[in-house]
């Protein structure tokens, strides 16, 4: 009963946003809008071309496809809500289109985590166990490991928009954020939010700290593997294939280790400020790595290349 007099019939949130800063609303709507569309072009071509082009129905290029896919669910499900805030005075959001949010925006998140790591666990056995990668990685392995990826990282994500949604929040429904991401709205409850934060720690540990100990370890045998090969074109050759996946690599849980670095709680005296920063690091998160990967994955890629042209080609003489 007690708990029930703490909720509030709370049915939808406010963004502030950029509110504090009109300028930058301008400059970073037509920033974003051209990002999303470069997001959305960059990713679906790489998908369309590891269907059609046959040889890209590898292992590789398949997680590569799934990457872009998620990509492209993740700025959907959050971008197009950014950008309409920029325009509107009063930014709101429905409670359920919140909880919708926090559940893709942590879904997709934690499934990329565990896809790149199962990606970095396909470069060591092509490097390392050239004459074993097809047996190891058989059709069966490589999609069981993508369905893996997309499983945990909705099943955590479940269990954090639960645990979210559940909280009293006492009538404030004000967000200090440019979406509904999960640490902002838990700085809203008005209850004790420890089960939270230690849950939040732990899938940090889960999902950042076990994936990141992982592709270093995969990549330690990976160089060593490569620093063997006698001649330097073969060296440089091997190295060629997995460095576009370690740039990704690189960006992904370092914009992370900035986001979640430690779950922020309520703050103590109330005031409800955020630092800049702390709204742009998530914005280069879920704008700018969707966007620079399949640059990343294309610019060193000659098979890629080949397949882009291919494809135009093809579209071209039929027309």
């Amino acid at each position: 009963m007690e708990k029930a007099n703490w909720s509030s019939p709370v049915v939808g949130f406010i963004l502030l946003g950029l509110s504090a800063h009109p300028r930058l609303e301008k400059t970073f709507f037509v920033l974003i809008l051209s990002m999303y569309l470069v997001i959305l072009l960059g990713n679906g071509v790489l998908i369309l071309v590891t269907i059609l082009d046959s040889r890209l129905h590898t292992p590789m290029y398949f997680f590569l496809g799934n990457l872009s896919f998620l990509d492209i669910c993740y700025t959907t499900s959050s971008i197009p809500l950014v950008l309409d805030g920029f325009l509107t005075p009063r930014k709101t959001i429905s409670f359920s289109g919140c909880a919708m949010q926090m559940f893709l925006s942590f879904a997709m998140a934690g499934t990329e985590c565990v896809l790149l790591s199962m990606m970095a666990f396909d470069r060591y056995v092509a490097i390392c166990n050239p004459l074993r990668y097809p047996v190891v990685m058989s059709r069966s392995v490589y999609v069981s490991m993508a369905v893996s990826s997309w499983t945990i990282g909705g099943a955590a994500s479940v269990v954090h928009t639960s645990l979210t949604i559940q909280l009293p929040f006492c009538g404030n429904n004000v967000i200090n954020h440019l979406a509904c991401e999960i640490l902002a709205v838990l700085k809203l409850a008005c209850v004790d939010i420890s089960i939270n934060v230690i849950s939040m720690g732990v899938t940090n540990v889960i999902f950042l700290g076990v994936p990141v100990l992982f592709i270093s370890v995969s990549y330690v045998f990976i160089i060593a593997t490569i620093l063997r090969i006698p001649s330097a074109e073969g060296r440089k050759k091997a190295f060629s294939t997995c460095s576009a996946h370690l740039t990704v690599v690189v960006i992904f849980y370092g914009t992370l280790f900035f986001m979640y670095r430690k779950p922020k709680s309520k703050d103590p005296l109330g005031a409800d400020k955020e630092d800049l920063s702390d709204k742009l690091i998530p914005l280069f998160y879920g704008v700018v790595t969707p966007m620079l990967n399949p640059v990343i994955y294309s610019l060193r890629n000659k098979d890629v290349k080949a397949a882009v042209r291919n494809l135009v080609a093809q579209k071209y003489f039929t027309q």
